[in-house]
């Protein structure tokens, strides 16, 4: 997928607009170029840790958590991030909370300090009753399991 900037810059204005509909569109377009083309995102990432991240609809929610581990973060930007995937664990929407345990796990896997987080939501997922997210949690976990559960990396 070929997407021109000035059409990106266009689509994170639409990220903003009043209708509710249009701006989550609007992040669903740019997540989707974000998984091709990062670097056209970028410039636009702090719509996703903006008033985004606590949006009422959880469509828009959903949006934000799986494109943060898509971007290029500061030391501080990615202490907001990670701070909107550990509340959207307990979002009460299911594709909300499952996707942002699999956001947390891809930092986790550069960053060993989030493993425990990881880990404790993991067991929190397998016992919710949800097949949903206990599914979410067996991927995680097998994607995270060359990773031992102390390490210093």
């Amino acid at each position: 997928m070929s997407v021109q900037p000035k059409r990106v810059q266009e689509l994170a204005e639409l990220a903003t607009d009043s209708d509710w509909l249009v701006s989550m569109r609007a992040f669903d377009l740019l997540e989707k170029i974000a998984h091709d083309q990062a670097e056209l995102v970028q410039p636009h990432k702090r719509l996703f840790i903006g008033a985004a991240a606590e949006s009422d609809k959880w469509e828009v929610r959903l949006q934000v958590v799986r494109a943060l581990p898509l971007l290029k973060w500061t030391l501080r930007e990615r202490a907001r991030v990670v701070a909107i995937l550990r509340e959207n664990l307990d979002y009460p929407q299911t594709f909300v909370r499952a996707w942002a345990l699999d956001s947390l796990a891809t930092f986790a896997e550069r960053d060993a300090r989030l493993l425990p987080i990881v880990r404790a939501a993991l067991g929190d997922f397998e016992r919710s009753g949800s097949k949903a997210l206990a599914a979410r949690a067996r991927q995680v976990r097998a994607r995270l399991a060359s990773i031992p559960p102390r390490s210093s990396r």
